[in-house]
């Protein structure tokens, strides 16, 4: 499915100028248009090839008179982006509108639709980056490009940055920003992926929006086996596989934090009772997942041929304030197989503390959710994955996550998943919320 690509100075020719609010139905219906053409750029990473997403939304600030600066940080087009639109106290340290342009890989095979073909059904758009996280960027596009439309002057600069590789930890994106571009964010606070609303994801049965102030630890490892291979009608004791398989069994053996996290605490003591899900658990201790396996001699494999390597990813997830090395060394000693090595795969994880919601732009927040939807309950929380903001947090910069849609538990689950999708009408909420946070005095 293609889409027409929109004459330049299109995106909101309908909205006056002088005109307190935005012409919304005009302006709903061209970020949808939009995002669906950004989902149909495959900027899977790897590569991280952003080029063409990066592009595409130069293309709109250029037609709202904005202009996008990009800068390539690698050789094989990792592209990153960033505006800026000038605020009344320029004295004040920026805003940064945060979100990334590359998507995680897929399995088009198994999904029922294409991953990049932006279908909507039903009042649902589907594909990869729907969720994770290219309607967030959107809204916040949206929401910049009308403050610049409507004449309206934020509160302090707001500088929005996209970046090409947060799915492999950042280092050509977010951190190559940081580390080479610095002066041109220096931001006081961040807005980036995270905290959604649900009735179901946090607690049942009540509206609750979260605000993501924490992220837990990222832990990449990478578990290779070494045996004897041999002819496989002779089952051997150093079989390379299942050495393999015991020592995942034995890594994932991870014991239950002593004590709540302090944040978790807070959560549950909000809401009363935790809902009962895979978000909720995760943020409650630290979690393993193997995310993938390799062995065998030939391709395909010989079913009759035992390798004498076997490899496994495992995708660890540690909550703020626990020790990266020390959950490694636990995981080495309950292993303790001289036929296995253990290499960390990604960079040294980032544990900040948690940012603080006593500002005015989390009240700004609060309250531009609260105009939506006046009964929903808000509070600050803590995500299972990481982002990006974390490598802000750890410079000192108050960094918040919101993805501000009403979602439940099952469509949460789809991030990185086959069927990835979300609401239209939550998509078209949240450029609402958007705006009124940029909007409001902060």
């Amino acid at each position: 499915m293609t889409f027409p690509r929109v004459v330049a100075g299109f995106l909101f020719c309908t909205v006056a100028i002088s005109a307190a609010e935005p012409d919304w139905p005009k302006a709903e219906q061209h970020a949808l248009d939009l995002l669906r053409r950004y989902v149909q750029i495959a900027s899977v990473n790897p590569p991280a090839d952003t080029r063409a997403t990066a592009k595409l939304l130069a293309g709109e600030f250029a037609a709202a008179g904005l202009q996008a600066k990009t800068y390539q940080a690698g050789a094989h087009g990792e592209t990153n982006l960033i505006v800026r639109l000038a605020g009344r106290d320029r004295s004040k340290r920026p805003l940064l509108l945060l979100n990334h342009m590359d998507v995680v890989p897929v399995d088009a095979a198994r999904w029922t639709f294409p991953p990049f073909g932006a279908v909507m059904q039903n009042g649902i758009l589907w594909g990869r980056g729907t969720l994770d996280m290219k309607s967030t960027g959107i809204m916040q596009l949206t929401a910049l490009v009308l403050l610049k439309q409507l004449g309206i002057t934020p509160a302090r600069d707001i500088v929005f940055v996209s970046t090409c590789d947060e799915e492999t930890g950042g280092v050509d994106g977010a951190g190559w920003m940081i580390q080479r571009h610095w002066d041109e964010m220096n931001p006081e606070y961040v807005l980036d992926e995270g905290g959604v609303g649900s009735r179901d994801v946090y607690t049942p049965g009540k509206l609750v929006f979260g605000i993501s102030v924490a992220d837990k630890q990222v832990l990449w490892l990478r578990v290779r086996a070494t045996g004897t291979s041999g002819h496989a009608s002779q089952p051997i004791p150093d079989n390379a596989n299942d050495l393999l398989i015991r020592a995942i069994e034995k890594a994932k053996e991870v014991s239950p934090a002593e004590e709540p996290n302090p944040l978790v605490r807070e959560m549950k003591d909000t809401v009363g009772t935790f809902a009962s899900n895979k978000f909720i658990n995760a943020i409650q201790r630290d979690t393993i997942s193997v995310t993938s396996l390799r062995s065998g001699v030939g391709n395909p494999p010989k079913a009759n041929v035992i390798p004498s390597v076997a490899e496994a990813t495992l995708d660890c997830r540690l909550l703020p304030g626990q020790n990266a090395d020390e959950f490694l060394s636990g995981i080495k000693a309950r292993i303790n197989d001289p036929h296995i090595a253990i290499e960390r795969i990604s960079s040294k994880p980032e544990d900040p503390r948690p940012s603080r919601t006593a500002t005015p732009l989390y009240s700004a927040i609060k309250a531009a959710i609260q105009k939506q939807d006046p009964d929903a309950a808000v509070m600050p929380i803590m995500v299972p994955f990481g982002t990006d903001a974390s490598k802000f947090r750890m410079r000192g910069v108050t960094a918040y996550g919101l993805m501000p849609m009403i979602i439940d538990a099952a469509i949460l689950a789809t991030m990185h998943s086959d069927s990835e999708h979300i609401p239209v009408d939550q998509f078209r909420q949240g450029v609402h919320i958007y705006f009124d946070i940029l909007r409001s005095d902060w």
